[in-house]
């Protein structure tokens, strides 16, 4: 009996995970349980939580692995300032104090955070080290249902990889190809993010969700100045446009003299047709970059499945196109794709590469649908409620799922806490915000009431399995909500002349098919495929809401507002509940109305930062 737990931290999205025998019994990241968005420290409550789940101490853990080397990463921060000398001095002697009294001996503070936990950990020969891109392929590979795979790793930077191309059969996982960094199609993706005036490391979705609002009439532009873009799909990038190597700011003036245009300020400059036409300029070019590494990849092993990784692999628009395009048979892609799922990758390869144990590729869901967080009992969740005051009643399963249907039937918004806590940035319909997707008021109710964010960002369609491709042109798996498709030509709405006219978000409002809250302007669709197997009660509610709308698909948005991590506790949930305008909240068989709550509501988007 062997248990692993893994470790991601230090830079952020915080995160465990805990395998036994190589099943994987829990994993979470740190920022659900301190409700700070992107939480970086050491994930104490999540690697507890793994303990508890596991029902042992930390001294009862046969191997502790961190995620990455720091030492190697220490190496790519000096040589890095070393070569941009002197420029970026002040951020180098900002940074070089922190390295060396903390990061560069991390193997200590971890052992100390380690021993500090109830029962200890006192074996130093039992924490093991990580290649940064090493685990985010075994995250994609191990749990994946292919005997043998290619994997693709795509992110900002680890130690120095920013891409790895990788080999993964049985229980051998081996990196074949690397691009270095400063070559980092993550950090340009981050640049843009940058640019066009949102947070690097949380606002790519925003620059994902605002492309199709535009023109990609920079992607010519991009490619011929700032990306050396070969048919293979490996690339170098001009760094006279970038500043991220020593750390001032992502761009540099000579690329906002490039575009015309300076960096937007969000506090003060409105989003214009311009940003819009960069986002889809910066979008299109990553699918290119995409598409060129996954032919060529396709091409040179023969091997027909694909597996993915890293925050590039977290655009859902360009795994819709590899998915069709790439001429890979089968993808399988981490749904805790970015640094969280690190962790998980971690402990996998101490399993597989450290003891050598065979591996049997899953024949159902190595992830479990990715239902590896907290779960509360019912007599737990009421003790709970009450504690806050919540009003509610206690229904039957079947009586929970029926009155949900029919307020979603008639136009209401409702918060959706159930089972396991989700890993990874998705909600998956365990800690969901749920609305009609046939109501066209309902993104711009979600979005502005609700999630108290920007108007134009889209929501996802959670659609039974079995009825996917009655809506959408997808007839295989999407569980993980990581892949795009178009909703099916006999479901869309032709558009007017006047309407065709229109430009940027002036779209939004057009109804664009039969479920319009959930198709984006480009009559795309974010699909997650609901699977009886893995989550029974939210199958049998979206079952329920068919029943009464003939729509097996209902509006899915993750249960938090914007700058708030995705609600963990009961408590969480009630708080959210009525700090927004949800009207109802189902948590395990508790129901509750908004109009029967006495506990006066606060003005709860102001405890979270802007994301």
């Amino acid at each position: 009996m062997t248990r692993i737990l893994g470790i991601s931290a230090f830079y952020h999205d915080s995160a465990a995970a805990l395998i036994h025998d190589g099943d994987i019994i829990a994993a979470a990241q740190e920022e659900r349980f301190t409700r700070k968005k992107h939480d970086n420290s050491y994930p104490r409550n999540a690697i507890s939580f793994c303990l508890d789940e596991a029902g042992c101490m930390v001294c009862d853990i046969d191997y502790v692995v961190f995620y990455e080397k720091p030492f190697l990463k220490f190496e790519r921060l000096v040589e890095t300032y070393a070569t941009f000398a002197p420029k970026g001095f002040q951020s180098f002697r900002v940074a070089m104090p922190i390295w060396i009294k903390e990061k560069l001996f991390q193997k200590k503070m971890l052992l100390n955070e380690l021993a500090s936990h109830e029962g200890g950990f006192e074996n130093p020969e039992k924490l093991l080290f990580s290649e940064h891109h090493l685990s985010h392929a075994a995250s994609a590979f191990y749990p994946s249902p292919f005997e043998r795979a290619v994997v693709l790793t795509l992110d900002g930077v680890g130690e120095w990889a920013t891409t790895t191309i990788s080999i993964g059969q049985g229980n051998d996982l081996k990196i074949k190809k690397e691009i270095y960094f400063p070559h980092s199609l993550g950090l340009l993706y981050s640049a843009f993010t940058y640019y066009i005036g949102f947070r690097v490391n949380s606002g790519e979705y925003k620059v994902m969700g605002l492309a199709p609002y535009g023109t990609p009439r920079f992607k010519d532009l991009i490619l011929d100045n700032l990306i050396d873009l070969k048919t293979d799909g490996t690339f170098r990038m001009d760094m006279s446009y970038f500043n991220y190597c020593t750390g001032l700011t992502m761009t540099s003036k000579k690329f906002s003299d490039l575009f015309g245009e300076p960096v937007r300020q969000p506090d003060t400059d409105p989003l214009t047709d311009f940003h819009m036409d960069v986002a889809a300029s910066i979008q299109a070019v990553t699918e290119e970059v995409v598409l060129r590494l996954t032919r060529s990849i396709r091409s040179e092993f023969g091997i027909p499945n694909l597996c993915l990784a890293g925050g590039v692999a977290l655009n859902c628009v360009a795994n819709g196109r590899i998915l069709r395009e790439s001429g890979f048979d089968n993808i399988w892609i981490q749904p805790a794709a970015g640094d969280a799922g690190g962790a998980l990758g971690a402990a996998y390869l101490a399993w597989h590469h450290e003891l050598n144990n065979p591996r049997q590729p899953a024949s159902k869901d190595a992830m479990k649908g990715s239902f590896l967080g907290p779960d509360f009992e019912q007599s737990s969740i009421e003790e709970r409620l009450r504690t806050t005051g919540a009003v509610f009643d206690v229904l039957t399963e079947e009586e929970i799922t029926g009155r949900t249907a029919e307020v979603l039937s008639e136009g209401c918004a409702v918060g959706w806490f159930n089972g396991r806590m989700e890993f990874g940035p998705r909600a998956l319909g365990a800690r969901s915000i749920l609305g009609d997707p046939r109501s066209p008021a309902m993104q711009k109710l979600l979005n502005l009431k609700v999630k108290y964010r920007e108007s134009f960002r889209p929501f996802a369609p959670s659609v039974i399995r079995e009825d996917v491709s009655d809506w959408f042109d997808l007839d295989r798996d999407s569980p993980y909500m990581l892949i795009v498709a178009q909703v099916r030509k006999d479901r869309q709405l032709k558009m007017t002349a006047e309407q065709n006219r229109l430009f940027g978000i002036d779209k939004l409002n057009v109804p664009r098919s039969q479920i319009p809250s959930v198709t984006h302007v480009d009559y795309s669709a974010r699909i997650q495929t609901v699977h009886r197997e893995t989550n029974p009660r939210y199958h049998d509610l979206i079952t329920a809401f068919k029943e009464r709308t003939n729509c097996p698909v209902v509006v899915n948005t993750s249960f938090n507002i914007r700058g708030e991590p995705i609600v963990c506790t009961p408590e969480d949930a009630f708080r959210c509940f009525m700090g927004t305008d949800i009207e109802y909240l189902v948590v395990g068989q508790c129901f509750l109305a908004k109009d029967m709550q006495t506990v006066e509501a606060r003005d709860y988007k102001e405890e979270f930062e802007l994301d």
